[in-house]
């Protein structure tokens, strides 16, 4: 399963060199494919994001939320069929909103790992009133304040206060249950359009991902960066909904959930990526090795010893460190 991140954010936020930085910086072994929604002609930002890395989609005149939504998901299909990218980063339009894009890689059988709203915290209070300004936070569960280091410690409080009021009343929500389409979000800073890379953690493909279920020496990953990563076993005569009750119940600063599992009443094993709230499944033919899901969040050791309480078909194992 590819993985994804769509950037949005109001126009001159910063998006463009956050996401060129991040690239850069981050993924310099990885097959990037970067899709760059152009409002009118296209300009500037995809001559530079065409000289970053591998492959750009180009789109213009019009905005890909109502316009452009067929010629963005063949353009993203025609990609996959030539590059075989292993994320894509989608860069949207300042004048568009992120959550249809969403649900066009899902569409496409693309994993979302995060919709990234790139906030100006400099100019912030000009704009915050604007209702797809508005609408792009709340269509978000990865929120970066960008251009930190030009403002004071007091000021960053006061947009990020004034941030989370504008996420809590434009969360997107569900029409039919009317709960929120993301159980959660998080909040980084960033300076000179460069994020930390926990914004990125957790980004596993499947192979990665079997490379944990077979190697039983490896170190439990219980600090990385600023976040957790704590590994768990499932038993062998589990059904599907043993694994839906289990991300029912995780707790809110649990943001990733990346799995193989094998049950009973499914064939095939299946490949797990749950983000924020929404979960995807992915049927992989000849594994058989253990079944493990990979908990990512935030000081979640007690949160995932008490899953293992909860559901006796979950259990930490111990590990011994290499040598």
């Amino acid at each position: 399963m590819i993985s994804s991140f769509v950037i949005t954010g109001f126009l001159g936020v910063g998006k463009t060199t956050m996401l060129t930085n991040s690239v850069k910086q981050y993924f310099p072994d990885k097959k990037i494919a970067i899709v760059v929604n152009e409002f009118g002609d296209i300009g500037v930002d995809s001559k530079v994001l065409t000289n970053v890395y591998s492959e750009v989609l180009e789109i213009s005149e019009g905005c890909i939320c109502c316009q452009l939504a067929e010629e963005f998901e063949s353009g993203v299909a025609e990609i996959i069929e030539k590059y075989d990218p292993e994320i894509i980063f989608v860069e949207t339009s300042g004048a568009s909103e992120p959550f249809p894009i969403f649900l066009s890689l899902q569409n496409l059988g693309i994993s979302v790992d995060g919709i990234i709203c790139v906030v100006d915290s400099k100019n912030f209070d000009s704009y915050k009133d604007n209702s797809t300004a508005r609408y792009q936070l709340g269509g978000s569960n990865i929120i970066v304040m960008n251009k930190t280091d030009l403002v004071t410690e007091d000021e960053a409080k006061i947009v990020e206060m004034e941030i989370r009021t504008i996420k809590e009343k434009y969360d997107i929500k569900n029409t039919m249950t009317g709960k929120p389409i993301f159980k959660n979000y998080v909040l980084h800073r960033a300076e000179q359009g460069l994020v930390n890379k926990e914004v990125f953690e957790g980004i596993y493909r499947v192979e990665e991902v079997v490379k944990f279920a077979e190697d039983f020496t490896h170190l439990d990953h219980t600090v990385k960066d600023s976040l957790t990563q704590k590994v768990a076993y499932l038993k062998d005569d589990i059904v599907f909904q043993n694994i839906d009750d289990i991300l029912e119940h995780l707790s809110e600063n649990i943001y990733r959930v990346k799995g193989v599992v094998k049950v009973k009443d499914v064939p095939n094993a299946i490949f797990i990526n749950y983000s924020f709230g929404d979960v995807s499944f992915e049927e992989l033919e000849h594994y058989n090795g253990k079944s493990l899901m990979i908990f990512i969040g935030e000081n979640i050791d007690k949160d995932v010893t008490r899953l293992c309480d909860t559901f006796d078909s979950l259990n930490i194992p111990k590990f011994t460190v290499k040598q």
